[in-house]
């Protein structure tokens, strides 16, 4: 997705404060510690999809994978369209790869 196609823009300031979302893969969460996560922006209210499945994925966020083991509904995520293929590709001016 083109970041300047999201309602209310993208802009490196965004980018910035999104980065505390995106976990070291790996890593295991500070007890008690929030859990951050992307929000959508098409719908208010929920996560981005995209930024879930790559965090259960190839990001290997630990806090994000513990709190999806009760979530009844998981397996109705769906991904749509292309994504981007890390966080970096999202920010405004830099090349982005599509992957499948």
């Amino acid at each position: 997705m083109d970041p300047h196609d999201i309602p209310d823009g993208y802009c490196e300031t965004k980018h910035q404060a999104l980065a505390d979302t995106i976990a070291e893969p790996g890593v295991l969460p500070e007890p008690g510690a929030p859990l951050r996560a992307m929000a959508c922006h098409e719908i208010d209210d929920a996560h981005c999809v995209g930024w879930v499945n790559h965090q259960l994925g190839a990001g290997n966020n630990i806090a994000l994978r513990l709190r999806m083991m009760s979530c009844s509904n998981v397996d109705k995520l769906r991904l749509r369209g292309e994504q981007h293929p890390s966080f970096e590709a999202t920010l405004p001016g830099k090349p982005v790869e599509s992957v499948p």
